[in-house]
């Protein structure tokens, strides 16, 4: 009798294990092929990123980029070609059209993810890039299309890189590292690199955007000091590398020193809405936008609460309380501009 319920046993075992679609050994088998997939995606991408730079992809960079020994990395690359999907002519590594293709795409689903985590959702700011990581691989291009449609059709993502259109062509990185735009210039923040986790996290906390203009006010120590929409802000050299700035030419520091927010409005002052921060996003800049705060808007502090937070303001007609950290959002000119 224990013969045969241990025959049985190893029968139902063999079974499980060897079931053709959902055994284990299928299952593991399908995990294989999709880690494999994922990789040579990533790889395809690298050599994108570098191709729209301008700079040289070797079995060394590929390696840094997706954690690889060289010798690992050599292989993947020999995989590719292999495949149809790169090339070497005169010694450079080059992408083939379906190559392009699906590195393309990777890169489009990643970024339309990012935007969609930061737009629709509540999700921490500090996870968007991994999520975006894990999507980027099961986003078909027909879902990034009606993804990309649900979304208006953005034309960057919430760090602010170009969102390439279908078919379309990747472009070059923007700017350059804060580190090398000399005191007293003033720039807008054109990107945030999003890896490695741990700097990219210390600049979340800093409250720094895309698109938040200010000027670096010198180096003390071992430290940045840049001003930025309203307030001074120090950065480690390694962090401040991750943040690429534009010069603006057109822009001077008094310019920025005199911008304000409707937080500065004390009661019975005016002013005229230029519009909302760039770390204003998803629901709440929304919100911001559908109570009247658009630019052009004329808004009055009308009162504030007796613990002095929030504070009353009056826009288009209605009357709106919104506390001092969402007011900061909402840059406005001078009440002289307003009442003209």
């Amino acid at each position: 009798m224990n013969l045969i319920a241990l025959l049985a046993g190893a029968g139902l075992a063999t079974a499980l294990i060897g079931w053709p679609r959902h055994g284990l050994l299928a299952r593991w088998r399908e995990n294989r092929s999709a880690a494999a997939r994922i990789r040579r995606e990533d790889a395809l991408k690298h050599l994108l990123k570098c191709e729209a730079n301008g700079a040289p992809a070797t079995s060394l960079s590929l390696g840094g980029a997706l954690g690889l020994r060289e010798s690992g990395a050599a292989a993947l690359l020999r995989d590719l070609e292999a495949r149809g999907l790169v090339s070497y002519a005169e010694g450079r590594l080059l992408l083939r059209p379906d190559g392009r293709e699906i590195a393309l795409h990777v890169v489009r689903a990643h970024r339309l993810w990012e935007r969609h985590l930061a737009e629709e959702t509540g999700v921490a700011e500090s996870r968007w890039h991994r999520l975006a990581e894990r999507q980027e691989h099961r986003l078909t291009p027909r879902q990034a299309d009606a993804l990309a449609a649900r979304l208006g059709h953005p034309l960057s993502d919430p760090h602010g890189d170009a969102i390439p259109a279908p078919g379309g062509e990747l472009s070059a990185d923007d700017g350059q590292p804060v580190n090398a735009i000399g005191s007293g210039q003033p720039f807008v923040i054109v990107h945030i690199e999003d890896e490695p986790e741990d700097v990219h996290a210390a600049i979340l906390r800093t409250g720094l955007r895309p698109g938040m203009q200010g000027y670096v006010m010198g180096r003390s120590g071992s430290a940045l000091r840049l001003w930025i929409e309203g307030r001074e802000v120090e950065l480690r050299p390694s962090v401040a590398q991750q943040l690429s700035v534009r010069a603006l030419d057109t822009v001077s520091r008094a310019d920025l020193r005199g911008g304000r927010t409707l937080a500065d409005l004390a009661p019975g002052g005016r002013g005229g809405v230029i519009g909302l921060s760039a770390s204003c996003r998803g629901a709440e800049r929304r919100r911001l936008l559908d109570l009247g705060f658009v630019p052009g808007s004329v808004v009055e502090a009308r009162f504030a609460s007796p613990a002095g937070d929030p504070t009353a303001y009056e826009v288009r007609g209605a009357l709106v309380a919104l506390r001092r950290d969402q007011a900061c959002h909402v840059r406005i000119g001078s009440e002289e501009r307003a009442a003209a």
